[in-house]
């Protein structure tokens, strides 16, 4: 009986949250099936958001338009992550290129909507992986994140859970040589019993 009410819930879910489910953990294959599933382009841009920092699979970043036509700010924002993933694998002159793409696109997401979850997300790891001829901000990026984890307390079915958001404010925090405060929250996040992938971001966090 639980094992039929689990199932029936995941059924139920939205979109975002199946495949922000997957993603925690670490669930490649779930979020290929997903992806299979997506059945507009705001599902499929998401789904591939989500499936390409755990295969860095090619594939997911080929072929990416330049813009969309009438795109809302979160499509436009996760099809700005895909550009700066397809730019974290390009060739030096490449990389420049779709680096300026996704910037662009990202500053659309924002003019349409500064407060989309995925556009205070997206923004926020920009300005913390962009170098510092770009930009790169790490102070900012910390308050994007704080504001993010603060909004997505309140609304549970975007996709985006306030646990990411403090995982990667609490790596902002640190690049922004805002120990005391890194230190608080890495304490607070290894107290919670988080999923996999939030797990390895605290013992093994990313290079930015």
């Amino acid at each position: 009986m639980l094992l039929l009410l689990i199932l029936a819930v995941s059924l139920n879910a939205p979109f975002a949250q199946e495949v922000q489910q997957a993603y925690a953990q670490q669930d490649a294959e779930a979020l290929r099936r997903l992806l299979r599933q997506a059945d507009s382009q705001s599902d499929s841009l998401l789904a591939r958001y989500r499936l390409y920092p755990l295969t860095e699979d090619g594939t997911l970043v080929e072929d990416l338009p330049k813009t969309l036509e009438d795109g809302s700010a979160r499509e436009y924002a996760l099809l700005s992550g895909l550009w700066s993933y397809r730019a974290g694998e390009a060739s030096l002159f490449s990389a420049v290129s779709y680096g300026r793409r996704s910037a662009n696109v990202l500053e659309t997401a924002k003019e349409k909507d500064p407060d989309d979850p995925y556009v205070l997300l997206i923004e926020g790891q920009s300005l913390l992986f962009r170098p510092a001829i770009a930009g790169r901000d790490a102070a900012a990026a910390a308050d994007r994140f704080e504001r993010l984890a603060n909004l997505v307390a309140r609304k549970s079915d975007v996709g985006i859970t306030p646990t990411e958001a403090r995982v990667w404010r609490w790596l902002a925090l640190r690049e922004a040589d805002r120990n005391a405060d890194a230190s608080v929250l890495h304490d607070s996040l290894s107290s919670d019993e988080l999923p996999p992938l939030y797990r390895q971001f605290l013992e093994d966090p990313p290079e930015v």
